[in-house]
């Protein structure tokens, strides 16, 4: 049981970057401004119908990648999977701001056997050994998907804000944990390493169990690949941007879906 439930998170998670659906990815940290001695803080992380209410499923964190300010690898700590969330702590040993972040590539493939509609996922190692070589009317997408937060302990810094150059980033040019209500603040959108023009992306303030409506800000990126918002309260912020290209690594895949998300909070002033 405990195998089929891994196997389940894992397939949702693969198949977030696939396709526009109502359920959420996200992580959410119990801080992200914070002054101490090293403090820690704890990070729930999972794909819910509500923003920031777990609900649905956990979110995977086999792609885990925390790093510290500066540029070092950390670990999480006491990290636990339920029924509805992961979870897991980050001691803050160093001043300065933090990157957490799940970071996973996936290949989804569709194709016909004996006239049945067939359908897998799983990770591009697995596609030769699993997924016949000469299957019927075969289909295949790449995916890369990062879901990430910024936690700031102390004076904030910019070493962990460095982009990988692979997928769909973000680059902030006002920093993550510096927004205030009334404010604007400016990103950049960058796909492998490149400005990203013409990216569509929508931002969703938290709490939304407890309204009405969404109250979604959608915009673009401009040819920089910029996007600028004012934010209009405080509250823990959801931020989505997707696009799709034809940069494969799987010869058989017809395009590349690429997904990036963040958690990012606002301040009152």
């Amino acid at each position: 049981m405990k195998t089929l439930f891994r196997r389940s998170a894992l397939l949702l998670a693969l198949a977030l970057p696939f396709a526009a659906q109502a359920h959420k990815a996200w992580m959410r940290p119990s801080q992200t401004v914070i002054s101490g001695n090293a403090p820690w803080i704890t990070v729930d992380a999972a794909v819910s119908n509500d923003l920031f209410y777990f609900n649905h499923v956990p979110l995977r964190t086999d792609g885990l990648v925390i790093t510290a300010p500066d540029g070092s690898r950390a670990q999480a700590q006491n990290l636990s999977t339920g029924k509805y969330r992961s979870v897991f702590d980050v001691a803050l040993d160093k001043t300065g701001t933090w990157r957490i972040a799940t970071v996973n590539d996936g290949i989804m493939a569709s194709w016909k056997e004996n006239g049945q509609p067939k359908r897998w996922r799983g990770t591009v190692a697995g596609f030769a050994a699993e997924v016949p070589a000469d299957a019927e009317e075969l289909r295949v997408s790449e995916g890369i998907s990062r879901v990430e937060t910024f936690v700031t302990n102390g004076a904030p810094n910019d070493t962990a804000l460095k982009v990988s150059g692979r997928g769909l980033e973000m680059q902030p040019i006002t920093h993550p944990n510096d927004l205030f209500v009334g404010e604007e603040a400016r990103f950049r959108l960058l796909i492998d390493g490149k400005p990203a023009a013409d990216v569509e992306l929508e931002i969703v303030r938290g709490e939304t169990r407890y309204r009405n409506a969404q109250d979604e800000i959608k915009m673009k990126t401009d040819a920089q690949g910029e996007f600028r918002v004012t934010w209009p309260a405080a509250g823990m912020y959801w931020l989505e941007a997707s696009s799709r290209d034809d940069k494969i690594s799987v010869p058989k895949a017809s395009e590349r879906r690429l997904t990036y998300v963040v958690t990012l909070e606002v301040l009152p002033q």
